[in-house]
């Protein structure tokens, strides 16, 4: 499969903020406020957040990509936490911040890691079967799909890509790698083309692709970790702004603004009255037409934005 040339990479072109003006003025920054922004990246959001900070106010934006350190913002009120954001309430600890005033999330991968050809994410380059957020820790993709069983990959292929042939091609997998190992993104396509219809060919193969990637990223559970955390730190009247790319953490988010839990699963107090930790802030927010045209990852956006009221 030929490579495409790949982009020489800057902070502005690292990724391109979606929904920045929404997410931000969602979060009603108050001057003097500690805010956190658990997915930095190159830094557009967190430098929108410092812009609306006085001199008292504070930021700290989690990464563990180490390739988001290029983009480390010099301002005395910014510390940058590297590290997975599932640790959020262990790093707030650690800082002496009990409570914060908000938090914003954009959920996914960003433009960096989708035109980095060596680092597997996309099936647009021949690359390394890698997937890695953390480049320093954990299973590779290539892992994943020479070492699990056959069943584990069929699970994975239809709960996180809700490809509904995973059986099909887990078998494909299995029989293919017995021959010879399944090291790039290239020998992954080879193996699996002849199982997915011409004409949903590449929606069908980013689903494949991303259902690897949550799995190697453990992207549910951290989810789930980090809401978690941010329950427990938000203070009370604190916002929670969250931008999700696919259904499966797109109903995460809204289980756990909506009940408090992921699963959805609404608390009554003795009364019967619904005993929710958050109240939503309006309707979901969409890229407009224009953003959409601008900046494409933008098109499956959601922008979900809640209070914490206890």
């Amino acid at each position: 499969m030929p490579s495409e040339k790949p982009m020489i990479t800057t902070a502005e072109t690292y990724h391109v903020p979606v929904l920045l003006k929404e997410s931000i003025d969602g979060l009603d920054i108050k001057p003097d406020g500690v805010y956190v922004d658990v997915t930095f990246g190159g830094g557009g959001h967190s430098r929108e957040i410092l812009s609306r900070l006085g001199k008292k106010g504070r930021l700290y934006s989690f990464d563990q990509d180490a390739d988001a350190e290029r983009n480390i913002i010099g301002d005395e009120r910014f510390t940058f936490v590297r590290s997975n954001f599932r640790y959020l309430r262990n790093w707030m600890r650690y800082y002496g911040e009990e409570q914060i005033d908000g938090l914003l999330a954009d959920l996914g991968v960003s433009s960096h890691h989708f035109d980095d050809e060596t680092r597997g994410f996309s099936f647009r380059f021949d690359a390394p079967l890698d997937m890695r957020m953390n480049k320093r820790a954990g299973v590779t993709a290539a892992d994943v799909v020479n070492d699990y069983d056959e069943q584990q990959l069929a699970d994975i292929f239809y709960l996180y890509g809700e490809l509904k042939n995973g059986r099909k091609i887990a078998s494909a997998i299995v029989k293919a790698r017995s021959e010879r190992r399944i090291e790039t993104t290239s020998d992954l396509l080879n193996v699996t083309e002849q199982l997915f219809p011409r004409e949903r060919e590449k929606k069908e193969q980013a689903k494949l692709f991303q259902a690897l990637r949550i799995e190697v990223n453990h992207e549910m559970n951290a989810l789930k970790d980090m809401l978690n955390g941010a329950q427990a730190v938000l203070k009370e009247g604190g916002t929670l702004s969250v931008i999700t790319y696919h259904s499966l953490e797109d109903r995460i988010v809204k289980n756990f603004m909506k009940a408090g839990n992921a699963e959805g699963r609404v608390q009554q107090d003795f009364f019967g009255r619904v005993d929710a930790p958050f109240r939503m802030a309006g309707k979901v927010i969409t890229p407009t037409d224009e953003e959409q045209e601008r900046n494409p990852r933008s098109r499956s956006a959601k922008l979900r934005i809640a209070e914490k009221m206890r």
